[in-house]
């Protein structure tokens, strides 16, 4: 039988939150030993990824290359009703999209060694997000 929960959790504003264990922790009462685990973000402006999880530089590099792609304030934006991050903050979820799965075996998540779920927020703000983790098997 699936299992589904909900995360909450609270950002620091733009950057990356390491959740792996919360999603681990939901793999593992599940009680499903072989299988799917999806997360979904339900917001529009931060989203999901599967990256390095030892060394930091990795994801502060991924921000430089993000404010390449989606520069903050950009004068071509017609979206900006919560300031000027808020355009860029939509682009940036839709490029690294708001939900993945992660194969189930033994009763764990099987990442690789140097892998790690982070929830990636994009405005320059604080803000409460919500993540639904579905265990399947």
């Amino acid at each position: 039988m699936p299992c589904q929960q909900t995360l909450d959790l609270a950002t620091r504003g733009r950057g990356s939150l390491d959740i792996t264990d919360r999603v681990a922790a939901v793999v593992h009462s599940s009680g499903i030993t072989t299988g799917l685990c999806h997360v979904f973000v339900q917001h529009t402006s931060c989203s999901l990824m599967i990256t390095e999880n030892a060394d930091p530089d990795v994801r502060r590099d991924l921000e430089t290359i993000f404010a390449r792609l989606a520069p903050d304030g950009d004068p071509a934006y017609r979206h900006d009703l919560e300031g000027d991050d808020d355009m860029a903050a939509h682009g940036r979820s839709v490029l690294s999209g708001m939900g993945l799965t992660v194969p189930v075996g033994g009763g764990r998540l099987l990442l690789g060694t140097w892998q790690g779920i982070f929830l990636w927020e994009h405005r320059q703000g604080s803000h409460a997000r919500r993540i639904v983790v579905t265990v399947m098997g």
